[in-house]
């Protein structure tokens, strides 16, 4: 079985990627031009998609390790 300190690493990682496609995101945004139109939207798009992961393993985490 998996243990809290796995989940928590787990949990944090999740996070932290979210947060990391995030900023590359805005930079990219910011930045302006040719890169910006190629990369994004793809880069927003695949926020969301991380965000619905981490939400999703977050309340599983939640529902099968609550005490």
């Amino acid at each position: 079985m998996i243990s809290g300190t796995l989940v928590k690493i787990i949990s944090i990682i999740l996070l932290m990627t979210v947060g990391l496609v995030l900023i590359l995101g805005i930079g990219t945004l910011f930045k302006g031009g040719e890169t910006s139109k190629k990369y994004s939207n793809k880069l927003m798009q695949l926020r969301v998609l991380l965000q619905f992961i981490a939400i999703i393993a977050l309340v599983a985490f939640a529902y099968f390790f609550k005490n």
